[in-house]
Parts: C-alpha cells; structure tokens; sequence
C-alpha cells in the first residue's frame, strides 16, 4: 500500500512515500539516513500534541533520540525572528554538518526549516514529515524554502532538497475541512496547469478525496507529486517549466500581503482564488475561453474554495495595492509583471511582460477598487 515516487534532482535524487501507517515506520525508514542515534524534529504545538507521541515511539524503536523543538502555529513562524530562533534551537543541540533535521508539520514548518537546514553550518541534510494535505502534494516536495517578511511572502529563501519525504495519509484524519480544501486547491492546480484527464478525474472524484476515500486520496496525492517530481527533475531552480507551479500564485501571494498572511485568508484559499482569477485575466488578454474559465472555477467552488474577490469579506481590495505587491513577485523581470496563465484546461504557460496597467484594469473589473 506504499507507493513511491521519485525525485530524479540531479546529484541528489531522493524518494517521496506515500500511503498509511508511514509515521509507524518512520524511524526505520529514516535511521539509515543517520550518522548517530539522534534527530532534531521540528514541529508546531498542534502537530506535536497529535502525533508527537507517535512519531517518537517510531524513532525509539529504531534506537534514534527524538530531540524536539516546538514553534508555534501559523503564518507568522515563517519570518526573521522565527528562524533566527529556530537556528538558535538548531545550534543548542550542537548539531554539526552530517546530522538530520526533520521537518514535522505543514508547510509552514517544512518551509521555516528547510531554510534553516539550508544555512545552518551552511547546509545540513534534513528529512519532510508533511502533515496536511497541501504539505504533502505541494510544499513538501521540490526543495523550495523559504520566509515571508512584510513586503511579501517567500521572498527570502533557498534551494534545498530534502533526503527522504514520507507522506502518511492516515495523519490527515486529523485536519479540519478547512485545511484540506486548502491541500485540494493545490491538488486541482496541477490539473488545471498540465493534465486535463486529472482535471476531469477531480471533478468527479473531488468529493471522494475531500471525504478521505482511501483509494481517491492515493491517487490524487500520487499524480500531484509525480507530476510535481517531473517538473522538479527538468527544471529544479525554476528557470523555466518549473514557474507553471505558481499558477494562481501571482495573486494569491498579492492576497495574502494585503490580508497580513493570517488566518482570513489561508495560503490555499488564496490559491484558489488566485487560480480563477488567472484563468479569467487570460479570458480578458484573450488567450483562453470563458467556457474552460467557468469550468476551472466551477471545479474550484466545488471543493468550498473562494473564487471571487467578493467572497473575501472584510477585506476591500485596492488594485493599485495588489500590483505593487505582484512587481514584488519573485517572478517579475525588469519592472514589468509574469504570469502563469492558461490557453485551455490543462494548458498553462508562462506570460511575461505583462503590462501592469493591464492587471490594474483586470482587477477594477474583478471588484477592487482603484
């Protein structure tokens, strides 16, 4: 019942498990990785009081201390101050340059240590432990980590691929509807972005995986990652293909940087908004048909996802606003805006160059205000 994919990144390729039971198996499984006995795990307060226990009665079956270090919830963790302490914990436990690091949680723990692990004794391996669904079939994956700071998110950050990713399924049991809408805004993405037969397949089954059906929810975290490993493999340091992964994410960082990154508006429901909003900006520079937009965003709707700015409410858009944080965008070259847009389901395509009057216009139209 375990599956694995792997991630063919050149010179250091590593396996990502899927299936159930694998917190169980954990510390088999990572303990060859090791040079002594021990582990650092960082973890949120939420994930250890769910399955702490569990993960160190896996390690200490496998003879490996669990040396934890706890951070707490939220967005907020991913900044200056909260990876300076991590990398005080870090080097409390004097840890040097052939130990593991494991990443315990979603993708805010899995970003905030990666990058830790990426300059710490300037790069120490480590280990992903996804525990929702979006950690799992996105963040956890590709070696993208990184800090928000308040002109925008992940806008400080490194390359560092993990040794080893274990995906347990039977973690997400735990998560509230909420968080796995969230993971499924990033599941629908890679259909909408490369794979119309996915995309049909959700729309179908959607209700399937959203309901934790066993064999739906194999699938879905399955072809996300090997769609994911594909793209990781052909172009790790996103010079290319690999910008398709933000399809949706122009706007929805822009979202998140005006809502404060906090719980309003979490990082897969601003994808999801963000997601039918470039289907319906290509729509309007003409590159797509409305047809395939109402489609997209149907398909989003249905798994309890925002579509419209209209749905976020409480927070009045500015459009000015939101340009000014997409030119801050890792993507933007040369004062003028990129985009991931779509010619059809399952067709995207990196757009550069994109005036930014056009967006300003786009969004008035959207409902922001100028």
């Amino acid at each position: 019942m375990i599956q694995t994919v792997p991630v063919a990144v050149a010179g250091k390729p590593y396996d990502v498990l899927i299936g159930p039971g694998l917190i169980a198996r954990a510390g088999a499984l990572v303990a060859p990785l090791l040079k002594r006995p021990r582990l650092a795990v960082v973890m949120d307060e939420t994930v250890g009081d769910l399955h702490g226990a569990a993960l160190e009665a896996s390690l200490a079956a496998a003879g490996v201390a669990l040396h934890p270090i706890v951070i707490a919830p939220g967005e907020g963790a991913k900044s200056f101050d909260g990876l300076a302490a991590l990398c005080d914990a870090l080097l409390a436990l004097e840890l040097d340059r052939g130990d593991l690091i494991a990443a315990f949680g979603g993708g805010v723990v899995g970003d905030l240590t990666g990058f830790a692990a990426a300059i710490l004794k300037r790069g120490v391996d480590f280990v992903q432990l996804p525990t929702t669904l979006l950690a799992q079939v996105d963040s956890s994956v590709g070696g993208k980590t990184a800090i928000d700071t308040p002109r925008g998110k992940n806008l400080i950050g490194a390359f560092h691929q993990p040794r080893l990713v274990l995906a347990d399924l039977d973690v997400l049991e735990s998560l509230p509807l909420r968080e796995l809408a969230c993971g499924y805004a990033e599941v629908i993405k890679y259909g909408l972005l490369g794979d119309l037969q996915f995309f049909a397949w959700l729309e179908q089954h959607g209700p399937a995986v959203l309901s934790l059906d066993s064999e739906s929810l194999a699938h879905a975290v399955r072809r996300s990652v090997e769609m994911k490993a594909e793209i990781v493999a052909e172009d790790e340091r996103e010079s290319g293909r690999r910008a398709l992964l933000n399809l949706g994410h122009t706007f929805a960082h822009a979202l998140e940087a005006e809502t404060g990154f906090g719980e309003d508006l979490k990082h897969g429901e601003a994808v999801g908004i963000g997601m039918a909003l470039a289907f319906r900006f290509s729509v309007y520079l003409g590159s797509c048909s409305g047809q395939d937009a109402g489609r997209a965003a149907r398909a989003i709707a249905a798994a309890g996802l925002p579509t419209n700015l209209s749905q976020l409410a409480g927070h009045p858009f500015r459009a000015d606003r939101l340009v000014e944080h997409m030119a801050q965008d890792k993507k933007a070259e040369g004062g003028a805006l990129t985009f991931i847009l779509a010619r059809a389901l399952g067709d995207a395509f990196v757009a550069k160059g994109v005036e930014a009057a056009a967006a300003h216009a786009f969004l008035i139209g959207e409902g922001a205000t100028p």
